[in-house]
């Protein structure tokens, strides 16, 4: 699916102020992925948060590395600034700029964290300049919504709404490990894991993507309100899915994925797909 990468910007420019606030699975999958870098044997001394969004992986990532230099990275620039002055000693450095075209030189960090901002970009782009700023032994971590994200969401809509584009198509798992290691990243492991949000009503759920800024930024979808019977048609679509206790559900499918920079002496021929224990 084409996005608009205006429509994105204008969208997390406008939820600064609401984000943090509902952002709960946001953070529970970011504290999540930072857990992860107490596997790796690594002292990173330049680091990048690609989306760092208000800065909560930043902040983190002080504490873990305090010797390192921390960069910030978002589209929208009313995070950027957020993160950049949520530091009591000093400003951090953030950027505003896009993903798939970093401002970072070739081979310049050890380490790129990103968390669940991929689904918003061309995803083999942004993996792309990943490989090319990563250092010799270089580490990427990050997030991303996968395919059976807001599926109950998805299937209403197709039926209240036919052929029109309300939610985006994210990732395929093995899709994201094909791509690490089509952009010249090595030794791409990935994994997958579901998460469910429940909501007395369908309109919590869109306060909730509203105040993240998660809005249809599809290029051709449809301008303008849905209208009033065609959200009634959507309301009677999902209430199908209303759990026994009385509240809707909305799934979160999240692809982990693990990389490193390339060395030509490497030569990986396979992904490594992850199976969480049950």
């Amino acid at each position: 699916m084409a996005l608009d990468r205006r429509q994105i910007r204008r969208a997390f420019n406008r939820a600064v102020d609401s984000y943090d606030g509902v952002a709960v699975l946001q953070q529970r999958i970011g504290q999540q992925l930072l857990k992860r870098l107490d596997l790796l044997k690594i002292t990173p001394t330049r680091i990048l948060d690609l989306g760092c969004g208000t800065g909560m992986c930043m902040r983190a990532l002080e504490k873990c590395y305090p010797a390192a230099q921390v960069f910030g990275l978002d589209l929208a620039p009313a995070m950027a600034r957020r993160a950049a002055i949520r530091s009591w000693r000093r400003r951090r450095p953030v950027v505003t700029a896009d993903a798939e075209r970093l401002p970072f030189r070739d081979h310049s960090l050890d380490l790129v964290i990103s968390n669940l901002m991929l689904q918003w970009c061309d995803a083999e782009s942004v993996c792309r300049e990943i490989s090319r700023v990563l250092a010799v032994n270089g580490v990427c971590l990050l997030t991303t919504f996968a395919t059976d994200t807001l599926k109950e969401l998805r299937i209403a809509w197709q039926l209240a709404d036919p052929g029109q584009p309300h939610v985006s198509h994210f990732i395929d798992m093995h899709d994201l490990g094909d791509i690490l290691l089509q952009c010249g990243l090595a030794l791409p492991v990935v994994d997958a894991d579901r998460y469910t949000l429940t909501y007395t009503t369908l309109g919590g759920l869109f306060v909730d993507l509203k105040g993240l800024g998660a809005v249809n930024a599809a290029r051709d979808r449809r301008r303008g309100l849905c209208g009033k019977n065609r959200y009634r048609l959507l309301q009677q679509a999902y209430q199908e899915y209303r759990n026994p206790d009385g509240r809707l559900p909305a799934t979160f499918e999240v692809v982990f994925g693990y990389a490193t920079a390339e060395q030509e002496s490497d030569h990986v021929s396979s992904v490594q797909v992850a199976v969480p224990e049950v």
